[in-house]
């Protein structure tokens, strides 16, 4: 990872019956990423995700018992790259819709590589 990368990270909560159609959404979302400038998409089921008592990631994305904790990034080039990329996405029609999780529990936010080894 190049050291001007900008990461956009994510991290929601997905219905368990729906992993197939959420991977068929991102996938769709990869692809029209990268065309807009994104250089890694990475997507990441959650496997070993354990409820905390105070804070955890099923408890920030308040993960129900048949839900399941989806955590993603996307790199760009730059913040700039990143800016440009992803309203050009948004505005893109072929924007994947009909999403397959509720997206009023996303969280996400940008981030410099602080330590890259």
């Amino acid at each position: 990872m190049q050291a001007n990368t900008y990461i956009d990270g994510i991290l929601l909560a997905v219905p368990t019956a729906n992993q197939e159609a959420y991977r068929q959404h991102a996938k769709a979302a990869a692809q029209l990423l990268k065309e807009h400038g994104a250089t890694q998409v990475v997507e990441c089921w959650g496997d070993d995700v354990p409820q905390g008592k105070l804070t955890s990631m099923p408890m920030t994305v308040q993960c129900k018992s048949d839900e399941t904790v989806v955590f993603s990034w996307i790199a760009w080039p730059s913040r700039e790259a990143r800016d440009r990329g992803m309203q050009a996405f948004m505005d893109d029609p072929r924007m994947p819709g009909n999403m397959p999780f509720d997206g009023q529990r996303v969280i996400f936010g940008g981030f410099r590589p602080l330590v890259t080894a």
